[in-house]
């Protein structure tokens, strides 16, 4: 897309989220019966997606054994596409200063909690101390606050970042969550070589997103809403979109993640690279964090997730350490594709040699350590992924996604999570879980890695046994 393309899409009212459209599918959609339940499920299964109307039929199927056919469904998608690969990353937070005042958290400017933003030394020692977990993939994540932390910080974090590590490793991938930036500011970030841009819009219903943020800059809606646009443009190839659920029906948010992802694929060749589907969680100081205006029921997010992977098939699914350990177990088959794991949300929250700060974003549900994780993980039958050679190869956007939707991904998916799980299991494993991680890898190599790769794979993984670290096909 070229820059004149780009500024005249920016100068657009945001009408590509049709909130009427949205509302008339959401409380005008009849209950479904099972024919035409079984009817979309067939299409999803087909790794078609689905269209508007169709994802809005599923939202509205409230018959448990329906239900239970929709997370069918949705594990067979996950499987044809992902395999047994589950992604992990955790979150670095620079910094907890911010100019904005939205209820639901903890940053919020009115909150008169210390606040904190790192040093790059301190932004080296927490990078220390994930590395030190067994971490590759960092999300830079921080309060929006020009004045403490522009442009020019990030990049010299994103420096550090990957200039820092110990004799156990280092992290080879930055993605990075930050306030919305020009084209000019992407295109810093671009340079800074990023993995993924990753930015909430919270909530598409403008009513709700006023309410919600009523000072500061991220209270200008369509200013955060074409944010993706100017990444793109910028030439940052995946980017991540989510919403907060629990600001407004979660209906509509579904609905509206995909007009938003719909946009992006008709204005650039390509869709998000993620959609995130967090949850409101209590935060200090956060009026909307304790009663959320529209909660929404476990039962009810395990069955938009299942629908999000029907929906949209080759986006992936993130979910954070705001729900609880079970609850994330349960989400591993129902199309969750990568987790965070052993997390902090507070600036300084990993390192020891740092003094912790009383300010954290939002409260974390599933408290236990990466190896907890991990092994966890691994008795659902998944394999953890700290693979990043995708975008170390240049597959990215468009590229990744003429690889995914044929199916050949997965040639390169699975035998890279299997060497970076290995190298995982032999410099940061316990025991325990080492025991249980290798029996999967050879499972998996006999079952699941196509029998042409499967003696390269052996070999790659007998040089990483030897010593051998970071091979990726």
């Amino acid at each position: 897309m070229t820059c004149d393309r780009a500024a005249a899409a920016s100068s657009l009212d945001g009408s590509f989220i049709d909130e009427s459209l949205v509302s008339r599918l959401v409380h005008e959609t009849p209950q479904p019966d099972a024919v035409l339940v079984r009817d979309v499920l067939a299409k999803a299964r087909a790794l078609g997606g689905l269209s508007l109307a169709e994802t809005a039929c599923l939202l509205r199927v409230d018959r448990a054994d329906l239900v239970h056919e929709i997370f069918a469904a949705a594990r067979k998608v996950k499987d044809a596409i992902y395999g047994k690969r589950l992604v992990l990353f955790a979150p670095l937070y620079f910094s907890s200063f911010c100019t904005n005042s939205c209820l639901y958290c903890g940053f919020r400017r009115e909150n008169r909690e210390p606040r904190r933003q790192l040093s790059l030394e301190e932004i080296a020692a927490e990078t220390r101390a994930l590395v030190d977990q067994g971490h590759k993939r960092v999300l830079l994540i921080g309060g929006e606050d020009d004045e403490h932390a522009g442009v020019e910080y990030l990049l010299r974090a994103i420096e550090t970042i990957y200039a820092t590590g110990t004799d156990r490793g280092d992290i080879r991938r930055v993605n990075v969550e930050t306030a919305p930036l020009d084209v000019d500011g992407f295109r810093q970030l671009k340079s800074a070589r990023i993995g993924t841009y990753v930015l909430f819009q919270e909530t598409y219903h403008r009513k709700t997103y006023a309410f919600a943020h009523p000072r500061g800059p991220k209270a200008d809606f369509l200013h955060r809403l074409f944010a993706m646009d100017r990444a793109m443009t910028a030439g940052i190839h995946d980017v991540g979109i989510g919403a907060l659920f629990g600001l407004h029906d979660y209906r509509s948010e579904v609905l509206s993640l995909l007009l938003h992802a719909q946009h992006l694929e008709e204005t650039f060749g390509v869709g998000p690279h993620t959609i995130s589907v967090p949850r409101i969680e209590p935060a200090a100081g956060a009026p909307l964090a304790q009663s959320p205006p529209c909660p929404v029921r476990d039962e009810q997010f395990k069955q938009l997730v299942a629908i999000l992977r029907l929906a949209v098939p080759y986006t992936g699914i993130i979910l954070s350490t705001r729900e609880s350990a079970a609850l994330r177990g349960e989400l591993l088959d129902l199309g969750v594709s990568q987790l965070s794991a052993g997390s902090s949300t507070e600036p300084g929250g990993y390192s020891s040699a740092s003094d912790r700060c009383a300010t954290r974003q939002f409260a974390i549900g599933d408290q236990r350590p990466l190896d907890h994780v991990v092994a966890d993980i691994v008795r659902h039958g998944y394999i953890p992924s700290f693979c990043t050679g995708c975008y170390r190869k240049g597959r990215t956007g468009q590229d990744f996604m003429d690889l995914a939707k044929p199916g050949l991904i997965r040639s390169h998916c699975l035998p890279n999570a299997l060497l970076t799980f290995r190298e995982y299991l032999l410099d940061y494993a316990t025991p325990g879980t080492r025991e249980l991680g290798e029996q999967l890898i050879r499972e998996q190599l006999d079952t699941e890695v196509p029998a042409a790769l499967r003696g390269p794979v052996d070999k790659a993984l007998a040089r990483i046994q030897d010593g051998a670290r970071d091979i990726y096909f």
